[in-house]
C-alpha cells in the first residue's frame, strides 16, 4: 500500500503503474474487517461518542404531510430494542432470515429497519407502487421469510408468504416489552460481510436485479459522512432506495434529526414549508426537486429557505444552468453532488464544500475506494481524460446479486472490480465526470451517442423545463437520437427550433432529428428518466399512425 500511493500522482490520484485512480480524500479509519459487527452496533458506538440530547427528535413527520409526529432519540432506541426482541421471540425471526418490506413511509419505517438489522435479519425493502409482476420477482429472488406491509398493500404479496400488518395492533404491541418466562435466544454473532440488505436496482435498462449489500457496505459509508454532520437533515429519497435508506439510518448513527417524505407525495410548497418549520439545514432530493424549488422561488411560492445550508443532489445528472440558477437565487446554500448506485453501495463519489461550484462533475472518489477507467468495447485500462467505463473497488460494493449468477458473471471481475455500466472520465484534479449510461448510448450508423449530452444541451434552453433524449429505430442509420420536451409554461418554442438549437452545438451526427412535446418526462422515484418507457411510447405512437 505504502508502495502504491509514492506512485499515485497528489493531484489527479491515478497511479500509471497500477492504471488505478485512488482516493484523494483524508483518511477515513474503519473497524477491522474481520470484526464482528453488525451496522446497528457501528452506529450505537458513533452514538455514543456524540450522543444527542435524548429529547432531540431522530425522525420527524412533517405537519405539512398530516399531523406532524416526532420520534425522539431517546424512544427511537428504546423501540427498536423492544422490537427487535419481539421479532426474536415472538416471530421468531433471526440471523439469516429474510424480511420484505412494501408499505409506504411511516414513523415505525425507520424502528423496524433498525431491530431487523440488529438482530441479523436481511432488510428487503420495494417501492409500494410497484406492480404485482414486479412485486412476483423480487419475492422470487429474495426469498423472504416474511413479509411486513400495510392494509393497503398487503394484497400484492403471495398468499403463502406470512404478512405481518404494520398498521395493526398486533404489531403496535411489539414495542412493549411483555413478561417473558425464559430468557431470550442470544443473538447470533454477526459479521461485517453478511448481508444486512437486498435492494432492488432500478431496472431503467431491464429487469430489475437484487442486490446483496453487507453490513460493511453500511459502515463504511457512515464513517465517511462523520465530518459532514448535518442538525437536521431532510431525506426526499425513498426508503427502499439505498441513498434514502443509508441517509436515514445514518442519521441515527451520527445524531442527525432526520425529517422524512413520502416520495412523490410534496409539492415543492410543502418541501419549503417543512425547511422553514423543522429549521432544515441540510436537504437531499434529486434534481428535479432542485429545479423546481428555485422555479417556486422565481414564482413567488417559495421563500428564502433561511435554515438551509447545503442541498445534496444525486440520483439523476443536474444541468450546469440548474445549479448556476439555484445558486443564484439562494446564495447561501451549496450544491453537493454526488454519484452511487444499489451496486456501488449509494453514494461512492461526492463533493466537498470548497468543491462544489465544478457543476459538471460528481466529484472525487470516496476515501477507501479505488477505481479504473476501461475501454467497454476492447477492454483496455484507460488513464487521466480519457473516457471509458467506471470500475470501482472498496468497502462499499455489493456482494452480488441473488441469484443471478449470469448477472453477476458479467458485473465484477476476477479481481472484485465492479463494472459500473457508466460511461466516465477523471480529469488531472481527480474530479469524475458522469457522461451516460453505456446501455443507453444510441448507436447511430458507426457512431455513439450519450443522451445526457443532448439533454443538458436541451435543459439550458430557457423555454424548456425538462427535456429526455432516446434512441429511436431508423431504417438506415440504425437509430437516431429523439427528444421529448417539457415546455415552461407560457412559451412557445418549435421543433425546428430545437433541433437548430442543438445543431449549432454538436457534431453533425449528434443532431437530434425527431422531437415530441409532452406534459412530464417519466422518472423512477430518484429522478432518472425512464427512457424504456419513452421507446415504448415513441414505437407505438408511430406503429398507430401507420
Amino acid at each position: 500500500m505504502a508502495d502504491t500511493k509514492k506512485r499515485t500522482d497528489p493531484q489527479s490520484g491515478y497511479c500509471a503503474e497500477t492504471k488505478t485512480f485512488h482516493s484523494l480524500r483524508p483518511s477515513v479509519p474503519l473497524p477491522p474487517e474481520s470484526q464482528p459487527l453488525s451496522f446497528p452496533s457501528f452506529a450505537l458506538s458513533l452514538l455514543r461518542h456524540q450522543p444527542p440530547s435524548p429529547s432531540t427528535p431522530a425522525f420527524i413527520f412533517p405537519s405539512s404531510i398530516s399531523k406532524s409526529l416526532s420520534l425522539s432519540f431517546s424512544d427511537f432506541l428504546s423501540l427498536s430494542n423492544s422490537l427487535s426482541l419481539s421479532l426474536r421471540v415472538r416471530l421468531r425471526l433471526s440471523k439469516g432470515d429474510v424480511a420484505f418490506l412494501l408499505s409506504p413511509l411511516r414513523l415505525e419505517i425507520p424502528v423496524l429497519s433498525f431491530s431487523l438489522l440488529q438482530i441479523g435479519v436481511v432488510l428487503s425493502p420495494s417501492n409500494p407502487l410497484s406492480s404485482p409482476s414486479e412485486i412476483s420477482r423480487q419475492i422470487r429472488l429474495s426469498r423472504p421469510t416474511i413479509a411486513f406491509a400495510t392494509s393497503s398493500t398487503a394484497a400484492s404479496l403471495p398468499p403463502d408468504l406470512p404478512v405481518v400488518l404494520i398498521d395493526s395492533d398486533h404489531f403496535q404491541s411489539m414495542f412493549i416489552r411483555a413478561g417473558l418466562k425464559d430468557p431470550p435466544p442470544p443473538i447470533e454473532e454477526i459479521r461485517q460481510s453478511d448481508t444486512a440488505a437486498i435492494l432492488f436496482s432500478s431496472g431503467t435498462t431491464g429487469r430489475s436485479k437484487a442486490a446483496a449489500i453487507p453490513h460493511r457496505s453500511f459502515i463504511s459509508m457512515v464513517a465517511g459522512f462523520q465530518p459532514e454532520r448535518a442538525e437536521v437533515k431532510m431525506v426526499l429519497a425513498p426508503l427502499f432506495h439505498t441513498m434514502g435508506l443509508i441517509l436515514c439510518l445514518g442519521g441515527v448513527a451520527l445524531g442527525e434529526t432526520t425529517v422524512m417524505a413520502p416520495a412523490g407525495r410534496f409539492e415543492v410548497g410543502t418541501v419549503a414549508a417543512a425547511v422553514a418549520e423543522h429549521g432544515v439545514t441540510v436537504l437531499a432530493v434529486a434534481p428535479p426537486v432542485l429545479v423546481a424549488l428555485e422555479r417556486g422561488a422565481a414564482e413567488g411560492i417559495v421563500g428564502g429557505l433561511e435554515s438551509l445550508q447545503r442541498i445534496i443532489v444525486g440520483g439523476a445528472p443536474l444541468s450546469r444552468q440548474a445549479a448556476e440558477r439555484f445558486v443564484r437565487r439562494f446564495r447561501h446554500v451549496w450544491i453537493q453532488q454526488g454519484y452511487g448506485s444499489t451496486e456501488a453501495g449509494g453514494i461512492a463519489v461526492m463533493m466537498r464544500e470548497d468543491e462544489w461550484e465544478n457543476y459538471e462533475s460528481v466529484g472525487k472518489i470516496a476515501k477507501n475506494l479505488e477505481a479504473k477507467i476501461v475501454d467497454p468495447v476492447t477492454g483496455e485500462v484507460l488513464g487521466v481524460g480519457q473516457q471509458g467505463e467506471l470500475w470501482l473497488r472498496g468497502p462499499f460494493i455489493m456482494k452480488g446479486y441473488i441469484n443471478d449468477d449470469d448477472a453477476n458473471a458479467s458485473t465484477f471481475t476476477s479481481d472484485s472490480w465492479l463494472k459500473t455500466g457508466d460511461l466516465c472520465r477523471f480529469d488531472e484534479n481527480g474530479y469524475l465526470y458522469i457522461v451516460d449510461r453505456i446501455k443507453e448510448l444510441i448507436k447511430y450508423k458507426a457512431y455513439q451517442i450519450p443522451p445526457m449530452e443532448l439533454e443538458l444541451i436541451l435543459l439550458s434552453l430557457p423555454q424548456i423545463t425538462d427535456a429526455a433524449v432516446i434512441p429511436y429505430p431508423h431504417e438506415e442509420a440504425g437509430e437516431i437520437p429523439m427528444a421529448y420536451v417539457v415546455k415552461r409554461p407560457g412559451c412557445h418554442i418549435d421543433e425546428a427550433t430545437i433541433m437548430d438549437f442543438v445543431a449549432r452545438q454538436v457534431a453533425p451526427y449528434k443532431k437530434i432529428r425527431r422531437v415530441a412535446f409532452v406534459d412530464s418526462i417519466p422518472k423512477s422515484p430518484t429522478g432518472k428518466v425512464l427512457r424504456r418507457e419513452l421507446v415504448s411510447h415513441a414505437i407505438s405512437a408511430s406503429a398507430s399512425k401507420l
